[in-house]
């Protein structure tokens, strides 16, 4: 999987934890090893005009997703090499929202970002929370994939 962090929000991220973090999530949910995903970190500036622009609401949010090739359920061919890999899309993430929302919780920002990064990704991934029973089912799949990637490798056998 190919995962492109860029960082140009100021704020000092662990990029390699959220590169980390996505692959766990994207191959627990059974992504194909050529999907491609792309994580910008940005200033609350830049979040405030994307939530605007694309939301129609004002302020900066915490994170954003933008889709962009619609996932193929159909099985693999044999042959690997004539598939192009999937880009899935991008996920925007602002750390001064992050932090703000994670001391209003009570941890770090790096948890913060951990649970945005998941939600953006399963956006990505077709689930919404626009409904009840998305809501139940989207946050409830984000609470599993987060205690499966904080839970100690040899805990999972």
């Amino acid at each position: 999987m190919a995962i492109f962090v860029a960082n140009e929000s100021g704020a000092t991220v662990d990029e390699q934890r959220l590169v980390d973090l996505s692959r766990h999530v994207l191959a627990a949910m059974g992504v194909a090893p050529l999907a491609e995903l792309s994580i910008l970190l940005v200033d609350a500036g830049h979040m405030e005009k994307l939530h605007v622009q694309w939301m129609g609401e004002p302020g900066p949010t915490d994170v954003m997703a933008f889709p962009q090739d619609e996932l193929d359920d159909r099985p693999p061919p044999d042959d690997d090499h004539d598939v192009p890999p999937t880009l899935l899309g991008d996920v925007v993430l602002c750390p001064a929202v992050a932090e703000a929302q994670a001391l209003k919780v009570g941890h770090s920002t790096t948890d913060e970002l951990d649970v945005l990064c998941t939600h953006g990704i399963l956006h990505l991934l077709g689930y919404d929370h626009a409904e009840e029973k998305e809501e139940r089912a989207m946050f409830a799949e984000q609470a599993r994939l987060l205690e499966s990637w904080r839970r100690p490798a040899e805990a999972i056998e």
